[in-house]
């Protein structure tokens, strides 16, 4: 192997490959390793055996790098580490039987190449092969059990990481790894702290069953117990740290709630009541910190982590029960709290707990094959007496039929004994089905706008409300005179209008109503709504209403006013025209009725040039936004506690500039929203950051390239500077998408002017 590695390509080093082959082929390399297990080697020193390992460990780069193309197929990656797997196990065989023997052994080297190629990044291919051999091989065997602990012993304690890992994902169930491992949690300090924090709480890419695998192995001896209880309150302060629920992403916290809710399964009665205190505090503070969050997902882990703790844990009888949407992830630490009977794919299927079991029956078609069917069953019996006619369909629907068929021949029965019956009688007319009616209602919906925002107002009656909420868009949009003259008023009805009547719909229908207004009297709406937005007593609710109308309207505003639909012909009649034709169009007839098309239809027409009614009032929208966002108020502190609202106003201040582009206050928007987002850049709350950044890409997009690189070059130099840093360093995957695609634009827009500026240069 060394001179593979140090000759050029030659017939020498063809011969040389031909003999490693051969070596790997006939099974000397398991020699090789056995003769290191018996101390054999004649010249064995530890510089040899640095050497061995590292050329057995990387023997198929060794190979590529110096037989590029002409490498052989044994020396690929996919055939050399299953086969040096499968080499380490005949020598772990030769070891059991040397030991039944009396022979001692040595798994040092053994363990070191097991370590290396492990710690190079091929542990896949080698524990799939090693770790379900391993598992079978110590169920019953007490000498493979002790073979497999010392091997794992005498790995190195910078390898342990990679084989510890790599044999977590290859172990099928908890008790095979845990027959393959024993004790080395406790044994290892390396192994335990890889088992019980950097697995657990450090890396997030590991899939639930090895969570369910490395707890379970913890749970499953009662002197490991105690590392499961250390594990819970770890992993319990993590998930309660607000810290970590603001700076670390989602997928890790999910990760984290995984094992809280695993481990806290797998907890005796017992140990659960002496962990109350501990669990209690972690799930009040938990909790606080995730519902504080602005991101649904971290808001929806504290509510399904805090009713399943508070389930298990049984708080005198009360359980916690929030509303959100079912996911498929909601779904999921839902049934990690089930404690789930991980079967063994190891187990031998000869070994059948039922010996007296018939292997070719089936249960479900014979339950008791002892048992003597009658053979002259009675057909008047009930062959199931406690069988329910009423429950089983099949029955009540015979019985409904021959119900029906009794009656019909009673009936004509009495009609033939008694033909001088009243045919026409109404007791034999079956009776209307009135169950689908539906009553007269009572109230009209209104007809004029003032009657609708008097209903609103003053109404008691529920069924008057619900028909003025449901007319109010209609009756804005048709009558623009009548809506400009009460358009304030109304919208600062509809805004403090609550559901006392349970309508349904009522949130969309309100906030149609009040688009429609801010649409069709933009400026005097706007501008109350704007003004409304810092005030006081208005609730997180309301103002979030206010910013979801402003965003509505402005994108309805920003639209062209009316889109009239033309309907394209996939056909085109021709006019059919009374005079005689000439002869050119005759011949322009016939040329058409002979020639085959495969599509024929009429080109859409061009879109018709709109005012844009967004434009002129841009500013009433925007700035009046930015006016008071650093003064905190009582109920409200736009800077502090409700980032929540900070996220969604930086994200519809972004919306109003993207929508203002070709406007002629473009530039000053833009101005001003850098000015606004550069304070609150650094937030700690994701939903601000990713508003921000949304805001930096909708200024590359809508300010002109002339105006950016002229009036914000300053800006725009530190601006590429932070944006290269959290591309490279927030912890939130949507921060680094829009960070880099807010660096593309600002390349753009540069390359751009670049261009236009020597383009004007060889003008001039």
């Amino acid at each position: 192997m060394e001179a593979v590695t140090q000759l050029r390509p030659s017939a020498g080093l063809d011969r040389l490959v031909s003999v490693t082959e051969r070596f790997l082929q006939s099974g000397r390399l398991a020699d090789l390793l056995w003769s290191f297990c018996l101390g054999s080697v004649p010249s064995d020193s530890a510089q040899l055996r640095e050497t061995l390992l590292a050329r057995l460990a990387a023997l198929p780069d060794l190979t590529a790098n110096r037989l590029h193309p002409n490498n052989r197929p044994l020396f690929t990656p996919q055939r050399f580490y299953p086969l040096l797997a499968s080499e380490m196990l005949a020598v772990l065989e030769r070891t059991c039987r040397a030991l039944r023997d009396g022979v001692d052994c040595s798994l040092t080297f053994v363990a070191q190449t097991l370590g290396k190629v492990c710690l190079q990044g091929h542990s896949g291919p080698v524990l799939a092969v090693m770790a379900p051999r391993l598992a079978v091989c110590t169920r019953s065997d007490m000498v493979w059990q002790r073979v497999s602990w010392k091997l794992l012993q005498d790995v190195p304690e910078r390898c342990m990481e990679s084989v510890l890992t790599g044999l977590l994902q290859a172990a099928d169930s908890p008790d095979a790894f845990s027959r393959i491992t024993g004790n080395l949690v406790l044994t290892n300090k390396k192994a335990q702290f890889v088992l019980t924090h950097k697995v657990l709480l450090l890396q997030y890419k590991y899939q639930t069953r090895v969570l369910r695998t490395v707890l379970g192995y913890l749970a499953s001896d009662r002197d490991r117990r105690p590392l499961l209880i250390q594990v819970l309150r770890s992993v319990s302060q993590a998930w309660a740290n607000p810290s970590a629920v603001k700076h670390t992403p989602q997928e890790q916290q999910l990760y984290v709630s995984k094992t809280l809710l695993l481990a806290a399964s797998l907890l005796t009665d017992a140990e659960l009541q002496e962990l109350r205190s501990d669990l209690l505090q972690c799930l009040l503070g938990g909790m606080q910190s995730h519902l504080d969050s602005s991101a649904v997902g971290i808001r929806t882990l504290g509510m399904v982590v805090g009713e399943c703790l508070s389930a298990r844990m049984d708080l005198s009888g009360t359980k916690l029960k929030f509303e959100y949407d079912q996911n498929e992830e909601t779904r999921e630490l839902l049934s990690l709290m089930t404690p789930s009977v991980c079967p063994d794919p190891d187990r031998d299927p000869d070994r059948d707990p039922d010996p007296h079991r018939d292997p070719h029956r089936d249960p479900d078609r014979d339950p008791d094959p002892d048992r003597d069917p009658d053979p002259h069953p009675d057909p008047d019996r009930d062959p199931d007496p406690d069988r329910d006619p009423d429950r089983d369909p099949e029955v009540a629907a015979w019985s409904e039929g021959t119900r029906e068929s009794s009656q019909v021949k009673s009936a004509s029965q009495r009609s033939k004994s008694d033909p001088d019956s009243d045919l026409d009688s109404d007791d034999d007319l079956p009776p209307y089905d009135m169950s689908g009616d539906v009553e007269a209602s009572r109230a009209a919906p209104p007809r004029y706008l003032r009657d609708c925002l008097e209903a609103l107002i003053s109404s008691d009656d529920s069924l008057r409300v619900e028909l003025s909420l449901r007319a109010a868009e209609s009756l804005v949009r048709r009558n623009f005179c009548a809506a400009k003259e009460i358009s304030v008023q109304m919208t600062k009805v509809l805004l403090h209008m609550e559901d006392r009547f349970g309508i349904s719909g009522f949130l969309v229908l309100r906030q149609a109503a009040m688009v429609a207004l801010a649409a069709v009297d933009s400026v005097p709406v706007t501008r109350y709504l704007t003004t409304e937005f810092y005030s006081l007593n208005y609730s997180l609710r309301q103002r979030l209403d206010i910013l979801e109308v402003l965003a509505l309207a402005a994108q309805e505003l920003s639209k062209p006013a009316a889109d009239k639909v033309i309907a394209a012909a996939s056909e085109l009649t021709p006019y059919q025209s009374t005079s005689a034709a000439s002869w050119r169009q005759e011949v322009e007839k016939r040329i058409q009725n002979k020639t085959k098309r495969i599509s024929k239809g009429c080109a859409p027409p061009a879109a018709a040039a709109a005012p844009n009614r967004y434009a002129p009032v841009a500013g009433y929208f925007f700035f009046p936004l930015l006016r008071n966002y650093d003064k905190p108020e009582v109920t409200f502190d736009l800077l502090g506690s409700d980032h929540l609202v900070l996220g969604r106003l930086i994200h519809t201040l972004g919306l109003f500039m993207h929508l203002a582009v070709n406007a002629p206050i473009a530039a000053q928007m833009g101005a001003a929203l850098l000015d606004f987002v550069w304070a609150v850049r650094y937030h700690a709350d994701q939903t601000v950051r990713r508003g921000v950044l949304f805001a930096v890409c909708s200024v590359f997009l809508s300010m002109p390239s002339q105006a950016l690189m002229m009036d914000l070059s300053q800006q725009l130099l530190e601006t590429r500077t932070w944006l290269a840093d959290v591309a490279e360093v927030d912890p939130d995957a949507d921060c680094r998408n829009l960070a880099v695609q807010s660096l593309v634009l600002l390349d753009q827009n540069l390359k751009k002017q670049l261009q236009n500026s020597n383009g004007l240069s060889l003008e001039s």
